[in-house]
Formats: C-alpha cells, structure tokens, sequence
C-alpha cells in the first residue's frame, strides 16, 4: 500500500495487484501508517482510496489466514486469539477510515468482495468503473458477512439479505441504482473521475467540509449504526466459533484455496476434501 501527497488531496493505493489486493496483515499496517500519515497533515481535505490491477479488493487474504503463519493468523487457533485479531485488525482499521478527518473517495474497479466490499463503504464516497462486480458470499463461506455489516445501512435490509442470503454479484450499474455507489464511469476515466471528485470537495473550506462528514456520521451513529456493528462483531464472533464454521474452515484447510472458490460458487467442497 502507498501514500502519495499532492497539494491538499492525498492518494492511497493498494497495491498487491497479483493477489487482487486481498488485505494481509501487512496491508492493514500500512492502512494504518498511511492514516496517521493523513491526520497528522491538517492540510489534506480529500483523499482517494484506488488500487492497481484489475481488482479494486478481493476481500481478506484467506491464504495467509489458513496457513497460519503470520502472527496474527496464528493468534487464531482460539476463540479468543480470533476475537482479539480481528478487533486489532480489522475492526479498529476500518472504524477508523470510517472517521477519518478528510473526505474520502474510494476508485473501484473489478471485484470488489466481502472485506473489499467493507473497505469502501468506509469511504465518503466511492465511484465506481463500469466494470465493477460487488459482492459479499461469505454466508456459503460459515461467515456472518464479514465483520462490520455495511449493506443494510448501505443498500437498506430487504437488498441486504438478498446479497447476502443469495449470495449475489451486483454490477455497477445496479449498484449505483441502489444507492451503494455515488456514480459509474468507464474504466478507463476512473482515477481521473476519482481525481476530479476530490478536487471539487477540496473546493470547499476545510472545516466545512469535515463538519458536514462529523454531521451526517453522527447522524447516522444517533440511528444507531456505529451500536448495530458493534452487535454484528460479536454475532459474527460467535457464529465464527461454532462447529458448522469450524468444520468448514477444516474442508478449506484440507482442499485449499480451490474449496474456497468452490464454496463461493455453492458448488461444495472439491473432490478429496472432507465434507463438512
């Protein structure tokens, strides 16, 4: 992930275009660095969220997370060692994007699933490329919608469980007609839409600006968001922890990335692998 400055407007880019830019252990760090970075620059009134590649974010790097390796991914042998990971990481992370200082403009393009999915409905604003899917199948998956459950207050309930439930792929132009993204442009015009976009907020006064987000995220606090995702953590926490989800963790551990994608397409698990 990088940061790069210029003038008023900062840029943060994903840029693990090889993995699709699935968020790692070393992505939320760097998530983390650049936003200290940004809010400790009272000069920046705008920042842009884009990734390389074809994909915006695939979701979470389920590769590392079942290998085990890395010290957070093995924190989680235990309930508990899963329920600390993922607040430190992914909880705390993704709040804090949310309230950030400067308005943010998410750039999606191509797949942009489940923790991808997450990421930028943290931002003030996402435009998205006429090429962008949006989806969350972690239901198939023994998860409870990854962890901050963004699409009812996004799309409204009744949309929200049927992407989720269903399992469902929105293009953008449905996902613009529901209200999930602000506007879609062609591929090809999307960072410099991104761009345009975060010129025009810094057209506004800074205070300004930054009152108008505080305002409507409180607003949106007073109806209780910030309380309904605290609640979704640790049903999905618990879910997490059941032997429905541990034996599907074991299929994937055993058929490997391939019962994973299995999984997503409701197909089961491959040949070999245990059946859950």
């Amino acid at each position: 992930m990088q940061l790069t400055v210029n003038g008023v407007i900062a840029t943060i880019t994903l840029d693990r275009p090889e993995a699709a830019n699935a968020l790692d252990a070393a992505s939320i760090d760097q998530l983390d660095e650049c936003l200290a970075q940004i809010e400790s620059d009272e000069t920046i009134v705008a920042v842009v969220l884009r990734a390389e590649g074809k994909h915006f974010c695939a979701g979470h790097d389920l590769k590392e997370l079942l290998a085990g390796e890395e010290d957070w991914a093995a924190r989680r042998a235990t309930p508990e060692g899963r329920l600390r990971h993922e607040l430190a990481r992914y909880w705390a992370p993704m709040v804090r994007l949310r309230d950030t200082r400067p308005i943010t403009i998410a750039a999606v393009q191509g797949t942009c699933s489940a923790a991808g999915l997450m990421l930028a409905c943290m931002c003030d604003l996402i435009v998205a490329g006429d090429d962008a899917q949006f989806s969350n199948p972690v239901a198939r998956m023994s998860g409870v919608g990854v962890e901050l459950l963004v699409e009812p207050w996004e799309v409204g309930p009744r949309k929200a469980k049927e992407l989720l439930l269903l399992a469902q792929k929105w293009n953008a132009p449905t996902a613009e007609r529901l209200g999930l993204v602000n506007r879609v442009v062609g591929r090809e015009d999307l960072w410099a839409e991104a761009q345009q976009m975060a010129e025009d907020v810094a057209l506004v006064p800074p205070l300004t600006a930054e009152a108008i987000k505080r305002s409507i995220n409180g607003m949106l606090d007073r109806m209780g968001q910030r309380d309904s995702w605290q609640l979704h953590f640790w049903m999905h926490q618990f879910v997490s922890a059941t032997p429905t989800a541990t034996s599907r963790v074991a299929a994937r551990q055993s058929g490997g990335m391939a019962a994973v994608k299995a999984e997503q397409e409701g197909r089961g698990p491959p040949p070999g692998a245990p059946n859950p």
